[in-house]
């Protein structure tokens, strides 16, 4: 027992010296430093308000290209991630399969969105539609991971009932995995369109479309009066898709049942 608790304090002390470490390695322990940042970011709050409600047309028409971008990106990536998932499901194929089709995934979701938006600027140029497509991959990636664990963790006994009646995999997916985990997926779904929501309000920053546009504008003209303005809407549109989400999945809750097999 005694040696447990000295593994634990020494492991304790190890982690809290990396913490140290990494903090004087970032240069959170210089005080000068400290002291000139605080001072700067009073001035830099303090230039925010009030806002400049002037500029709320064009940020509103901003916000809604965001959006557009958000809801565009997230079903394009739903629709690719689902067959993806069912590949890359060990309950429907072996690892020859699955392997490759996870690696695949893996690599998709190691480039971040807002990289996605730069390649797909390059592809085929500046505006909403790099945005999309760049959300679409960045969903793509994540949901693909979410929704095989999500197929994976389906009761084995389910699994075995619906395959012992000579289902196909194809029947397997369709009266046995997609229906245990309905929930999931659309839980997944609602929350993956959140977070594009957030993400695509950066999009602008490379050339993607949408209010990151003109959150860059404002930035880069000093003009923070109207950045408050954007943040401002960009912030009740975040919270009212939080709460429409909500809402959603309490309406939308699946009965968690295995639909009968046709003969």
């Amino acid at each position: 027992m005694s040696s447990v608790i000295t593994r634990g304090r020494l492991f304790a002390a190890a982690v809290l010296a990396a913490f140290f470490w990494a903090l004087w390695s970032v240069g959170l322990l210089e005080p000068d430093r400290l002291t000139r940042g605080m001072s700067n970011l009073g001035i830099f709050l303090s230039s925010l308000f009030p806002p400049d409600f002037s500029v709320l047309p064009t940020v509103a028409k901003g916000l809604v290209e965001t959006v557009q971008i958000a809801i565009v990106g997230t079903l394009l990536g739903f629709i690719l991630a689902v067959p993806l998932a069912l590949a890359a499901s060990r309950s429907l194929f072996p690892p020859a399969i699955t392997a490759p089709v996870r690696l695949v995934l893996a690599i998709i979701r190691t480039v971040p969105s807002l990289l996605w938006g730069v390649i797909f600027v390059v592809a085929v140029g500046l505006g909403a539609a790099a945005g999309a497509l760049g959300v679409a991959l960045y969903s793509l990636g994540y949901l693909g991971k979410l929704l095989y664990e999500a197929f994976e963790g389906v009761d084995g006994e389910v699994i075995e009932a619906v395959r012992g009646v000579g289902a196909s995999r194809l029947q397997l997916a369709r009266y046995a995995i997609i229906p245990e985990t309905a929930n999931v997926v659309l839980s997944q779904l609602l929350f993956m369109f959140e977070y594009n929501v957030r993400a695509s309000s950066i999009m602008g920053f490379v050339g993607a479309g949408g209010i990151g546009f003109y959150l860059l504008g404002y930035i880069q003209m000093l003009q923070y009066s109207k950045l408050t303005t954007a943040l401002l809407v960009t912030l009740v549109a975040v919270v009212a898709i939080d709460q429409a989400s909500n809402w959603i999945r309490k309406a939308l809750v699946l009965p968690s049942e295995v639909s009968s097999v046709a003969p």
